[in-house]
């Protein structure tokens, strides 16, 4: 049962952060690749802090999945490469440990490209 309850809690805080999001579209002015955006920096400014790390341990995926999760990876990569290499790992740390998301994001959409074709707007 435990194991169920960890799904749970992920698909309520995924689902949460998706409400949001929603609402923000919604009800203000912003358009959604700022929100996006505002997302990430948020996911940043909390793993700094030391405040999105016990969401990720509550709530597994329902926090790693969203953009905040992304903000928290990197602001995790930051921290640790600045512990390791000093001001360097401040340009580096993010990169290195957001490689593989970002590598795998660019392999799948070049895959979709091939097998879509695109239209213009209008």
């Amino acid at each position: 049962m435990d194991i169920v309850m960890k799904y749970v809690w992920a698909a309520v805080v995924g689902g949460l952060f998706c409400v949001i999001a929603q609402i923000l579209i919604d009800r203000t002015s912003l358009t959604p690749a700022r929100i996006l955006v505002s997302y990430v920096v948020v996911g940043v400014i909390l793993g700094a802090i030391g405040l999105y790390k016990p969401l990720v341990e509550f709530a597994g995926a329902g926090a790693t999945t969203p953009l905040t999760g992304f903000g928290y990876l990197i602001s995790k990569g930051v921290k640790k490469a600045v512990d390791e290499r000093g001001l360097i790992g401040a340009l580096t740390g993010g990169l290195t440990a957001a490689a593989g998301g970002i590598a795998a994001a660019i392999c799948f959409g070049y895959i979709a490209a091939l097998f879509s074709r695109g239209k213009p707007k209008g």
